[in-house]
């Protein structure tokens, strides 16, 4: 199966707007949702193709827990094949869509591994953790690389949350202590909502949701008992993003900021798509559009 540019639909970007999540059951064949998954072991065991190191690495083999959710952060760097799909200009047109923004490039990659019994990762807001940026906006694609349940652990939202105020639960993110939807249920009461609606996203390898940076969500505990639930996140910022000028980036990725100078350099945060046509140039060389190049060989194929 070869992929087809979505187009999204008036009722689509209405559910968004209501919602803060819109789910698309089939974002990539199998075959490559099955491709990338084959990826993130040997990432998580050191195996870097480029010979660069991810900026966050959340698990190491024989010294982590193994009931622990596995999570890395911008492998692209890392892997060409993960860089791919994380790069990919469909993945900047949809997210910018969305958004209203009139281009999107990419913040941060995320890969999840969740063994058997993996524990969950609280419900949190994306958004909340990126006010070193301006504006402070973010668009989050999150894909399932096997098929997903709530067995494996697959992601949670909770309807209508993005209308919420931001709440930081960086404290209790990985493998939480207490009941892994504890802060969504204060920020929900707190915004007047008793019982807020939780929608599982359960879908095939390849499918995937979007949402919006305010939209609480997290991982559910894993119940299966054999195999590994593979998935990525893909956040995106708006193009013209830049640095706050007064809130600090952190020590992760506060080293990619230059002295005096406020600019998102796209050697680390490339443009994905923009309206006008731009993409980051170096893009074209590093790795193939996973989704776009795929489309090219059907049409061609077709032509013949």
């Amino acid at each position: 199966m070869t992929y087809e540019p979505i187009q999204l639909t008036a009722a689509q970007l209405q559910q968004f707007e209501d919602d803060g999540f819109l789910i698309i059951e089939n974002l990539l064949p199998t075959e490559l949702a099955h491709t990338l998954a084959s990826r993130l072991n040997p990432l998580f065991h050191g195996e870097f193709e480029t010979g660069i190191y991810p900026d966050e690495w959340y698990w190491r083999p024989g010294l982590s827990l193994p009931d622990v959710t596995r999570e890395m952060c911008n492998a692209w760097k890392c892997d060409r094949t993960i860089a791919s799909l994380v790069l990919s200009a469909e993945i900047g047109r949809l997210s910018a869509t969305l958004a209203g923004w009139d281009g999107a490039r990419i913040g941060q990659d995320s890969l999840w591994m969740k063994p058997p019994g993996a524990k969950a990762i609280a419900m949190h807001q994306d958004g909340a953790y990126i006010d070193y940026l301006d504006p402070p906006s973010m668009m989050t694609c999150w894909i399932a690389l096997d098929d997903a349940s709530v067995a494996d652990g697959t992601l949670i939202y909770a309807r209508g949350s993005h209308k919420w105020d931001l709440v930081d639960v960086s404290g209790e993110f990985h493998a939480p202590t207490k009941d892994y939807r504890w802060a969504m249920l204060q920020a929900a009461e707190k915004a007047g909502v008793t019982e807020p609606e939780l929608v599982v996203v359960d879908v095939p390898a390849g499918g995937c949701a979007f949402h919006h940076g305010r939209t609480w969500h997290g991982l559910c505990k894993t119940t299966r008992t054999e195999g590994v639930f593979h998935s990525i996140g893909l956040h995106t910022l708006p193009a013209q993003a830049r640095f706050h000028p007064t809130n600090a980036p952190g020590y992760i990725y506060g080293r990619y900021k230059r002295i005096d100078d406020l600019e998102l350099d796209e050697s680390f945060f490339p443009i994905l798509w923009q309206k006008d046509g731009y993409r980051t140039p170096f893009l074209r060389d590093y790795c193939e559009d996973a989704l776009l190049s795929r489309t090219v060989n059907r049409l061609t194929t077709a032509s013949v």
